[in-house]
């Protein structure tokens, strides 16, 4: 009986444990200057990409 009585608290207790750290979120933030400052520069390397070159393809001569 007094196995019953001790048991059922420690059983609620670690449950009610295990159950609040499930609910832990890990937030992280970001400083708003640094992050545009980010986007500013991969926005300019995308835009000044240069187009492929076009090279001289050399035509069979025609017979």
């Amino acid at each position: 009986m007094l196995q019953s009585n001790v048991l059922k608290p420690m059983l609620v207790g670690g449950l009610l444990a295990m159950s609040l750290a499930g609910c832990v979120t890990i937030n992280i933030y970001f400083p708003a200057a640094a992050a545009e400052k980010a986007a500013d520069k991969i926005i300019d390397e995308v835009l000044q990409v240069k187009p492929i070159a076009k090279t001289n393809i050399e035509k069979p001569a025609s017979n």
